[in-house]
């Protein structure tokens, strides 16, 4: 049964080297794919999904106001697809989302995305929140924290390697603007104290007893 995927990492976990492995997998055994990215995202050139690791694929795009289950049906009328796979699923919109979401369930075709959960802020991409929610299955893809714990937070850096607090949601530039952190390293590098457990307690018990 087709199903509705999100692969979700914060980045450099490796999901575009994921889903060329995937594909690959597909490609081996005689199955056709449909690849798409995202237009505005082209730090691999334009129409192409490339990982750290250097290897890549041509793809078509996506952008706003695309409508991808008609995109998804095109390629089916043109020849067998055995599963569409999607990049930087981060950029979808929420209506995207469920355009992918109907494929899945009226074309019967897998499709599976693989985009950032959070952005540097913290906050939730409104495509991977949309995901999050429809998505028949999810599953992370891991990098780690400096300090060896599992990254699930960004930061955002300036060219003197300053974190930035605000801006754009969307900045597309090199991975060397942005470093993966755990939540708590995050929290430090952005400002946020990080309270003295001792005086949580103190504080805990104080509001006991006045009650």
């Amino acid at each position: 049964m087709a199903k509705l995927y999100f692969h979700y990492s914060t980045m450099n976990a490796g999901k575009s080297t994921l889903l060329l492995q995937a594909a690959h997998n597909y490609h081996e055994r005689g199955m056709q794919t449909y690849l798409l990215t995202a237009r505005l995202d082209n730090r691999a050139g334009a129409a192409r999904i490339a990982s750290r690791i250097g290897i890549g694929k041509d793809a078509d795009t996506f952008e706003d106001g695309d409508d991808l289950f008609a995109k998804i049906a095109a390629r089916l009328e043109s020849g067998p697809c055995a599963c569409v796979f999607i990049d930087e699923a981060q950029f979808l919109t929420p209506d995207q989302v469920w355009q992918l979401a109907c494929a899945v369930d009226d074309l019967r075709v897998p499709v599976m995305c693989y985009g950032l959960r959070v952005d540097f802020q913290g906050n939730l991409f409104p495509g991977s929140a949309r995901l999050l929610a429809l998505a028949d299955e999810m599953r992370e893809a891991r990098t780690i924290c400096f300090c060896g714990k599992k990254a699930t937070m960004v930061v955002r850096q300036d060219d003197k390697g300053r974190v930035l607090t605000a801006g754009e949601q969307v900045h597309i530039g090199g991975n060397e603007s942005y470093v993966s952190l755990c939540r708590k390293h995050w929290r430090a590098a952005v400002g946020d104290t990080v309270p003295d457990p001792a005086a949580a307690l103190r504080s805990a018990g104080t509001s006991d007893q006045s009650g």
